[in-house]
């Protein structure tokens, strides 16, 4: 079957010509090494975003800080009593679940009795020094 319009159709009037590059773009000329540029950066962004950060040492927030003098000891003994807390908190958030989430917590709560059973071994086996 032939097809009387043409696609598009021919129009006489200069305004309804379609738009080209170079009248949608806001740019008067596209610049390749500017392309590149952008287009390396999005890259750097997105997949290596080790490239842009700069190379001085990150700085970590003091507004939680132990003091530095602090004995083994007493951070052992601050850790095992942390983990008791949240074992027990486990515990308790478990008995209010059911089915898998119950489960979940569960399993959670065993991990960190196991690392309370960890430092208070540690604990034990402490020798201060004198």
């Amino acid at each position: 079957m032939f097809k009387v319009t043409p696609n598009p159709p021919d129009t006489d009037s200069p305004d309804t010509d379609p738009p080209t590059a170079d009248s949608v773009s806001p740019y008067e000329t596209l610049d390749p090494k500017k392309l590149h540029d952008a287009a390396e950066r999005a890259l750097n962004f997105y997949l290596n975003p080790a490239a842009l950060m700069n190379n001085t040492p990150r700085k970590p927030s003091t507004i939680y800080m132990i003091a530095p003098d602090v004995d083994h000891e007493t951070l052992l003994v601050q850790t095992c009593e942390n983990m008791a807390s949240a074992s027990v908190m486990a515990s308790n958030v478990a008995a209010s679940l059911e089915g898998t989430h119950r489960s979940n917590v569960l399993a959670l709560q065993q991990v960190i009795m196991l690392g309370e059973l960890a430092v208070n071994r540690m604990l034990d086996n402490f020798v201060p020094p004198k």
